[in-house]
């Protein structure tokens, strides 16, 4: 990575005039805060999954097992891997690390003088551990993605011509992460749901949290051991870049783990539940979530937008044809049978153990006690799970607001009749959508919410992950993954399956299970399968065919078959992002990851 003498040094913010220099920026308090605004600009918008898509928003469950998108003519699941294509990498961030830099060796105190505004000392520390929170988000963001990248903490001097950078080891990377963590807590506020007008800046819990993620990641088998075509992955000078397996490092992790967890517990976080005249209602609690603020949300990105009816965005994006607001280019995010089929039934189990299960024929009068689905259904999705019903919108089910029934069969009101633009699967992701927005009336027309990054439910089950690896034994294990499971409204692991504590195998299944649905499509997926190593595994394998229901039946008998509907691509090198092969041009230091 080359940073050339003749930018202008200060080229790190649009928003700034370029012929204004340190001085005036750093001796101006208004300027201070605009300039440190802007470093918060690389945060990914986990709103946004429709279209233009980059690394920088939320492209990943359709990158991995979860959803099928098409639209426009085009197939958006697979793109390009390859290092003159680098459509969804992050390696931009080094401007908001480079303006970070800037802003943490420039600002200072600004003394209160008459009726001028002024920078307390206490607001520069604050400001600063901001700063440096998002310096080591970055870092990460960028570990995430293309495994260990060079570490940038200070200014390039502009005197020197053409500076080169090579890559920081794995180990390297972390270690500066969790210093940085570290050492921005103190300064750091708590979190405060009343304080609106900060609901989005990193606090102790995002900075405790971040800590855990990263030290979760640096213990798993991707970066530790595990990827034997990085192993050797030197250099030009030598060093290597991948460690060798280090128990250890599960150690570490668990103490940040501990730390997180006992922070949350004393009153900060709590999963959101809401009851209904003291009843508890899972439902309302799994789709609300995701609608405000609230003590689950670790980190958000504030400045979100989920489109508007009839047609912007994934609110308008993900309405079917046959529903009011559906348009003749809307309704083709779909999920695929791949995770249909992991949701549990209401029994807790699986569909492969409960007696619960039916594959084929339709549900009568009876058949569902809870009373979300209709006669008539298809018993695939008759009596599962809560969270099923929150992500997973299927054939001839009424839609939220209007009512329509919404057929996805050849000939209905939301079939493939228009070329890609349908949801080739035969389901809709439902999840995350708001359930008030609708083309007709005095129906708003749009919702804000935020874009959760993190939330408790992840941090629970990424607990109770790093505990297994290090005491398989412990009780906390079970007991967070039944917080989880308690919530979204189904019997708890420790009910249906007594035996399981100490089976260090079986917990891990339980866990990337219980992953795999608490976290569907928030962009987890893509992730995890990779630092697990297990994108080749079967259950978790992200290349080959995937499956949907038969759009081109003309009946509904013939719908409900599976049928591939796509075949996508994985190979070893993809469990890393390439570098941007303009990078490795035009540096002298920077070597590519295996494969490309």
């Amino acid at each position: 990575m080359v940073f050339s003498s003749c930018e202008k040094y200060l080229n790190v913010s649009d928003e700034l005039a370029e012929e204004m220099d340190m001085e005036k920026i750093f001796s101006n308090p208004a300027n201070v805060r605009k300039f440190h605004r802007n470093i918060y600009t690389g945060i990914p918008n986990t709103a946004d999954y429709a279209r233009g898509l980059t690394g920088l928003n939320l492209p990943w469950p359709q990158m991995s097992d979860e959803i099928d998108k098409t639209s426009d003519g085009t197939d958006d699941n697979t793109f390009l891997y390859n290092a003159g294509s680098t459509t969804l990498g992050r390696w931009s961030l080094y401007q908001q690390i480079r303006q970070a830099n800037v802003f943490l060796e420039n600002v200072k105190e600004i003394p209160n003088k008459g009726d001028a505004d002024f920078l307390a000392q206490q607001e520069v520390n604050e400001l600063k551990a901001q700063a440096r929170f998002l310096r080591a988000y970055y870092h990460f963001l960028l570990f995430e993605l293309y495994g260990p990248v060079p570490v940038m903490n200070t200014i390039a001097d502009p005197s020197q011509k053409d500076i080169d950078y090579a890559r920081n080891s794995v180990d390297e990377v972390v270690d500066f992460i969790d210093k940085e963590l570290i050492e921005c807590i103190a300064d750091l506020k708590d979190p405060n749901l009343t304080d609106q007008q900060n609901l989005a800046v990193p606090t102790k819990g995002t900075a405790r949290a971040l800590r855990t993620v990263v030290l979760a990641y640096a213990a798993s088998p991707l970066y530790n051991g595990g990827y034997q075509e990085a192993l050797n992955l030197s250099n030009k000078d030598g060093k290597k870049l991948f460690p060798a397996y280090s128990k250890e490092k599960w150690n570490r992790a668990l103490t940040a783990a501990k730390e997180f967890i006992d922070y949350a517990n004393s009153g900060v976080y709590e999963l959101y539940k809401v009851y209904d005249a003291g009843k508890y209602n899972p439902d309302r609690s799994l789709y609300e979530l995701f609608m405000t603020y609230n003590k689950e949300t670790i980190f958000v990105r504030s400045d979100v937008s989920w489109g508007s009816v009839p047609r912007a965005g994934v609110d308008g994006f993900s309405v079917p044809r046959g529903a009011r607001g559906g348009g003749t280019t809307t309704g083709y995010l779909s999920v695929l049978q791949e995770l249909v089929d992991d949701f549990f039934m209401i029994d807790g189990k699986s569909i492969e153990e409960s007696p619960k299960y039916v594959e084929e024929g339709f549900s009568k009068a009876g058949d569902d006690p809870s009373g979300r689905t209709k006669v008539g259904t298809y018993n695939m999705y008759v009596n599962r799970e809560p969270r099923f019903y929150q992500t997973v919108f299927y054939n001839t089910r009424n839609w939220h607001v209007g009512n329509e029934v919404i057929t996805f069969q050849k000939g209905g009101n939301s079939d493939n009749s228009l070329t890609k633009i349908y949801p080739k699967a035969g389901t809709i992701l439902y999840k995350r959508l708001s359930k008030k927005v609708y083309d007709q009336g005095s129906n708003p027309k749009s919702e804000y919410r935020p874009g959760i990054i993190y939330r408790l439910a992840d941090l629970y089950l990424l607990y109770a992950e790093i505990l297994n690896e290090v005491d398989p034994s412990h009780p906390d294990i079970i007991e967070y993954i039944d917080r989880v499971r308690s919530r979204a409204g189904i019997p708890l692991l420790k009910d249906i399956n007594p035996g399981i504590s100490g089976q260090q195998e079986k917990l891990r299944e339980a866990i990337r299970r219980e992953r795999r649905v608490e976290l569907a499509t928030e962009g987890q997926r893509y992730f995890d399968v990779r630092r697990w190593m297990l994108a080749e595994t079967e259950g978790y394998k992200q290349g080959g065919q995937v499956f949907g229901m038969n759009m081109e039946a003309p009946t509904l008998s013939g719908f409900y078959k599976r049928v591939p509907i796509e075949t996508r691509l994985f190979s070893k090198a993809m469990y890393l992002y390439p570098i941007p092969l303009t990078e490795i041009q035009k540096s002298r230091l920077l070597v590519q990851n295996p494969g490309y």
